[in-house]
């Protein structure tokens, strides 16, 4: 007599993952459900960086020799550690966004939102947002690491130069965010296109 061997326990950060992001549609190319979920962590870098910066007060940005300490431009209406916080929450919200071009809530609306519970998505409903996104993050990336950021004080703002490398590191990730989005729409748009 074999003994049935017991089946395997599921991560439950996995569990938990899979739970929030919703099931993939099926069909839909590994890679592309890849690419629609790494949207979500090619963010989370620059997001940290803002969070240590606006929210914690670390020293990735600061110097003396600049009137309140190198701490940036921020909306006046607005506390900086709020705007940091909102700014994060808005950027991985957009990029979680991209999963639903490969799941199925981002085919027909999941039953438990009020009034449009069950409804299909009209395909460029969903195809000429994430596409004019695309394009907006790439032109927007284009343009701050080309130098479009840099103003007479840039420089001052890092006492050091691991605060700079920091800088980039932290937001080079979100060069690779416009093109994964644009991949991702084309695939759904292509998939969508069948039905």
């Amino acid at each position: 007599m074999s003994e049935a061997v017991p089946l395997r326990r599921q991560n439950r950060f996995a569990a938990a993952y899979a739970r929030l992001h919703g099931r993939p549609v099926e069909g839909v190319p590994r890679w592309i459900v890849i690419a629609a979920h790494a949207t979500t962590w090619v963010v989370l870098p620059s997001c940290l960086w803002r969070l240590a910066f606006g929210v914690f007060g670390l020293p990735v940005a600061e110097h003396p020799d600049i009137p309140g300490g190198g701490r940036g431009d921020t909306p006046s209406a607005i506390p900086q550690w709020a705007y940091m916080i909102i700014l994060c929450a808005v950027s991985e919200g957009l990029a979680f966004l991209t999963v639903g071009l490969v799941s199925t809530w981002g085919e027909r609306v999941p039953r438990r939102v009020p009034l449009l519970g069950g409804r299909r998505v009209p395909t460029l409903a969903a195809v000429v947002p994430a596409a004019l996104g695309s394009l907006a993050i790439m032109s927007i990336c284009a343009f701050f690491f080309v130098g479009g950021h840099k103003n007479e004080n840039f420089d001052k703002t890092f006492a050091h130069d691991w605060q700079l490398d920091l800088l980039y590191v932290s937001y080079a990730p979100l060069l690779a965010w416009g093109p994964l989005l644009a991949v991702v729409t084309v695939a759904y748009y292509l998939r969508r296109r069948k039905q």
